[in-house]
């Protein structure tokens, strides 16, 4: 009697959906332990604006905790300035800013002004909006685009992964 020889082309396979980088974050992102976000996100976002900070540009945000929900991935960062930096915290921000990763990524690289963001409500200011316009304008104010460094590295590497899908 002759063995068949074993197929791996099931089409049980092709049930499951594609991977996509939008469908990781949103898996991996929960279970990432603080401390570890904590130990990346505040180094990047201080480096980032480190000339800000050190001028006292976001002196105005001493103590005030303030939100980024980017609703497509299910995340969201919350942050507060403590002695001139950035700090990332547990506690739900007076203001939140939210949108779409992709709203962040033109936001942070100038591809589009950030009042036609806001005014096309891709993003939108949600809780205390003094407080959440306060900080849009200091990210308008900044000469440079956040695409800068390593966190420009890292922004224009996630578009380059979205373009895929």
């Amino acid at each position: 009697m002759a063995l068949l020889p074993l197929s791996f082309h099931s089409p049980a396979f092709s049930i499951f959906p594609p991977f996509t980088p939008n469908k990781a974050i949103r898996v991996l992102d929960p279970r990432v332990p603080f401390a570890i976000k904590r130990r990346l996100v505040e180094p990047l976002l201080n480096r980032t604006f480190a000339i800000p900070l050190a001028e006292g540009e976001f002196d105005a945000l001493e103590g005030r905790r303030i939100s980024l929900t980017i609703a497509d991935l299910g995340v969201t960062l919350s942050l507060k300035l403590e002695s001139q930096r950035l700090i990332l915290c547990r506690e739900k921000g007076e203001a939140t800013i939210r949108g779409g990763w992709r709203e962040f990524l033109c936001l942070a690289t100038r591809r589009e002004d950030p009042d036609s963001l806001f005014f096309q409500r891709r993003l939108i200011i949600e809780g205390d909006t003094e407080l959440g316009l306060t900080l849009k304008n200091l990210l308008d104010g900044c000469e440079e685009s956040l695409a800068q460094g390593r966190l420009g590295e890292l922004l224009l590497g996630l578009e380059r992964l979205v373009r895929k899908e």
